[in-house]
This record gives C-alpha cells, structure tokens and sequence, in this order.
C-alpha cells in the first residue's frame, strides 16, 4: 500500500517560525455499504438528470449555473467566475492566532478532523511546536482557505503529530437554550444520587474505539450475504414494551439492591396480652395460610 495521499499542502506558522506541512483525510465514510438505485423492471442503473422546474425539460450541464433566491421565485444569477473571484485567495498558511487552554474548547464547534503531518522539510519546527503545546497543554487556532472556503481550524497535538479540526462558525452552531426550555429545575439528592453515583462507579471503563459495533453495517452486509447465497435471515421478533417502574426502584435493581424489605407490621395479637391472645390464635392462623398461599396461586 503506498503513503495516503494528502488533501491540502501548506504551511503551518507560529510567530516568525514556519515549517511545510501535510493535511490528511483522518476520518473517511468511503468504506461504508454504497447502494446504487436500479429500475426495478429492468433491474438497471438509474441516472440524476436535472429538469426545469417549469417546462419539465432537461437541462444540459452548460446551461446549469447558480442561483441565490431573494423572494419567491426571484433569484440572482452568479456565474462561475463571479463566483471564484469572490472567494478568498488562498497563501496556503496555516497562521496561528492565538493558543487556548485544551479545557477551554467546546467540541459542538467540532466539523472534520485531519492529521497533520510535517512535509519533507521543517521536521525540526514541526516537532518544537508539538512538544511544546504538549507542555503547555494548549491548543492553536489558525485559519486558512480550504477548499475555497476560509476556514478556522483548532491545531491539537496527537501522537506524534498533530491533529486539525476545521470548526463550525457561531452561526452554523444552534443554542441549546431552545433544546433545553422546557427541562425543568430538579435537584436529586439522598439515596437515589448515591445510587446513580455508584452504578456509574461499576460501569467505569475506557474508550476504545474497536469496541464499537457499526450494527447497521454488519446487519446490511449479512442481508447481502444471504441475498447471495439464496436464503431468507430469520425474522426479529418485536421487543417486549417495558413497564413505567418507579424511579428509585429501578435504580435500586440496576445497583443490584434488590427492592427494600418493609418492616413487619405490630398485629393486634401482638398488642393484646392473657386471654386475649388466646383467641386471638386462630385468626392469626388463618391470616398467615391465606396469604401464603396466594403467591402460589399467581405462580401457577
């Protein structure tokens, strides 16, 4: 297999230092299932072609050109010139702006990781810039054109080199306030906190990524599969609809606790003491022998 192929090639530059870098693809949806659409008598590929909207006609690529729609139906033509001189000329530098505490990064911002590699030359700034954030426990905000785009990237060091992740602007990022508006105040204290506390203590672990499952992926290809080889895969019977449980009871079973034994009752035998409690025998008797026996009843 030869060296992966970088997307970007530029310069990373921190005050008057500067060293050639590499920008590569770290997280890729290339080896997912792919489907193609088929017409299903003929069993055939089907091709996009584009209409217009009006006439139904189709419309050839040299007669396709952008379009931005100031009201309805109104649009503004931009050809593809207009459109390149607009965007900015990319220096191919990654400048740094500014370093930021790591604890400081909000990772909602987070758009697409790339590793970041030093490119032939520049090993020697590359590696100080590196070990040096790992000092610091910093990260580096730069910006750059990326494909065509300025983009701001958060520079992190990782392994032996860095790690790139272009960020989403404040404005492509949502407020949670909306999300949240009807989540009431509550404030959970006493025994079902330390019950929370403790079944988050017994599940404690470490991330590893191999250990995630692509389920979706697994399931399509054994489909696939049977498809091939001519058999049917045996149907999912519906899960079970759980019953709503008490908050603090659920947690109990999850802690392995079990429900909690209610302290037995003071009868009125009990109570009573000589003759009293002589009469007071059979009724007890019988009481018990009634309520021992229904359990068996529901069992069966």
């Amino acid at each position: 297999m030869g060296a992966p192929r970088a997307n970007w090639k530029g310069f990373i530059k921190f005050g008057e230092v500067a060293c050639p870098v590499a920008l590569y693809t770290a997280a890729s949806s290339s080896g997912r299932i792919a489907f193609n659409t088929l017409n299903r008598k003929t069993g055939n590929r089907v091709r996009r072609e584009f209409v217009d909207s009006e006439t139904g006609d189709p419309v050839e690529r040299d007669d396709q050109v952008k379009g931005y729609e100031i009201e309805n139906g109104q649009y503004i033509i931009l050809e593809p010139d207009e459109v390149a001189a607009a965007v900015p000329e990319s220096d191919k530098t990654l400048k740094i702006d500014a370093f930021i505490p790591c604890d400081e990064i909000d990772d909602v911002y987070f758009d697409k990781p790339y590793y970041l590699a030093p490119d032939k030359m520049g090993t020697d700034a590359f590696v100080l810039l590196r070990d040096g954030m790992k000092k610091a426990k910093v990260a580096a905000i730069a910006r750059t054109v990326l494909f065509r785009r300025m983009r701001t990237v958060l520079i992190r060091p990782h392994g032996k080199g860095l790690i790139a992740t272009t960020l989403n602007f404040d404005y492509e990022v949502r407020s949670s306030a909306e999300a949240f508006e009807e989540l009431p105040d509550l404030k959970i204290e006493g025994e079902m906190l330390e019950l929370a506390e403790h079944i988050i203590g017994t599940k404690k672990g470490s991330f590893d990524a191999s250990t995630f499952e692509d389920r979706y992926e697994t399931a399509v290809a054994e489909l696939v599969k049977a498809k091939i080889e001519g058999r049917s895969l045996p149907k999912k019977k519906a899960p079970a609809i759980s019953k709503q449980s008490d908050l603090l009871q659920a947690l109990r079973e999850s802690a392995g606790l079990g429900a909690k034994k209610a302290e037995p009752k003071r009868t009125a035998a009990n109570a009573n003491k000589g003759a009293g409690r002589q009469k007071a025998t059979k009724p007890i008797v019988a009481a018990k022998s009634k309520s021992a026996a229904a359990p068996t009843r529901r069992a069966s």
